[in-house]
């Protein structure tokens, strides 16, 4: 891990420790809690990496944040949905498969209107886009359309993705502060079907996921799951 992601690791050791003293009661519903130049003190970081912490808490529901009221712990907090980010290789080999992926595409590409917008990032801003498969037993289990943002992933371009899958590569070694995802139902085109090793036209689950650490959006990813796959979510 290099230097510049520290704050990120550091933004995410304080959220954690905000919530547990909202969670034990510390900090009780509607207190004040202290402003970001205390808790950079006490912390030993840089206020913005504060101000990262606080904004990833108000973001899960549990702190109101307003310009000169300060920062209050929410009052009857709603329940956000969170998420965590699966392994494939994990999930593959816990069904008792054996696991291997093949990269079928990599070059460095401008990033497109649609791309550049859903990342925040300039239109035009060169990102590694990637294309990859992931198998169970040699047959297709997920097909991703990945695009990196360097900036976001300093030291991404000499990674070798035909021996570390990106999906793992990435979970490992940039950790991210926030997420965006959407769930959609869609007909597989001739790419997907070629990848997938089914037929065009045949209903996929497919999920649209981006990242963002401190230094900004660190990939966009489109998920096309094999027909027959199954989501369960726990609570």
């Amino acid at each position: 891990m290099t230097d510049r992601l520290l704050p990120s690791s550091k933004a995410l050791t304080i959220a954690t420790e905000v919530r547990r003293r909202i969670v034990d009661r510390e900090w009780r519903q509607g207190d004040r809690i202290p402003d970001e130049a205390a808790l950079a003190v006490e912390f030993g970081v840089a206020r913005a990496t504060v101000n990262k912490a606080l904004q990833l808490l108000a973001d899960e529901g549990l702190l109101d944040r307003k310009r000169r009221a300060g920062t209050h712990v929410t009052i009857n907090p709603a329940r956000k949905a969170t998420f965590t980010i699966p392994i494939v290789r994990e999930q593959i080999e816990a069904a008792g498969m054996v696991y291997s992926h093949r990269v079928v595409a990599q070059k460095i590409r401008p990033a497109p209107a649609e791309i550049a917008a859903r990342m925040g990032e300039p239109e035009g801003a060169a990102m590694i886009h990637l294309r990859t498969v992931h198998f169970g037993d040699a047959k297709p289990f997920q097909l991703e359309d990945r695009w990196i943002n360097p900036r976001a992933a300093p030291g991404v371009e000499a990674v070798d993705f035909q021996r570390n899958n990106p999906n793992e590569w990435l979970v490992r070694n940039y950790p991210w502060l926030r997420g965006q995802l959407a769930f959609s139902a869609e007909n597989a085109d001739a790419r997907d079907a070629r990848l997938l090793e089914t037929r065009q036209g045949t209903a996929l689950l497919i999920l649209q996921r981006t990242t963002w650490n401190d230094l900004g959006a660190i990939t966009s990813v489109r998920l096309a799951f094999h027909p027959g796959y199954c989501m369960v979510a726990i609570p």
